[in-house]
């Protein structure tokens, strides 16, 4: 897990300036409001994705991500899958994300236009950044 949390970071600092870089360390990632999910497949870990609640009602994904070896598995789906579910059982009414721009990212784009993100502003603490990308998606108006 390390190793693929290590390969994420250092991928966002080669796509972003620092100050654009939102991607967490395993010990941000240890917060008490985040909750940190892998995916594995016979021991072989094939991904990973986090939940940070930003109030009640509203949480954001974080640090999704596949190893480049073992992209097309369908990890990423899995992994948002997932998340998608435990937001609605925790009762958020939105969910939200940052991410790179889509000539960097875009299989993650693509990943979660597939499953009905938006395109939005920033939220939470973000600001206007040219390297990012946020976008929400209404819990309430997605058949569960």
């Amino acid at each position: 897990m390390y190793a693929l949390l290590e390969e994420h970071l250092r991928n966002m600092y080669e796509l972003s300036p620092p100050e654009s870089v939102h991607a967490l360390d395993v010990s941000r990632l240890k917060a008490p409001d985040i909750t940190f999910w892998t995916v594995r497949d016979a021991g072989q870990l094939l991904g990973c994705g986090a939940l940070k609640q930003l109030s009640p009602v509203h949480g954001e994904i974080k640090s999704m991500r596949t190893p480049l070896a073992l992209r097309r598995r369908g990890a990423g789906k899995a992994v948002l899958n997932h998340i998608l579910s435990v937001a609605r059982q925790r009762g958020y009414t939105r969910l939200s994300l940052e991410t790179g721009p889509a000539h960097s990212f875009g299989p993650a784009h693509a990943l979660y236009v597939s499953a009905g993100f938006q395109e939005c502003g920033p939220f939470g603490d973000y600001q206007l950044d040219p390297y990012s990308v946020f976008m929400t998606l209404d819990l309430t108006a997605v058949a569960t």
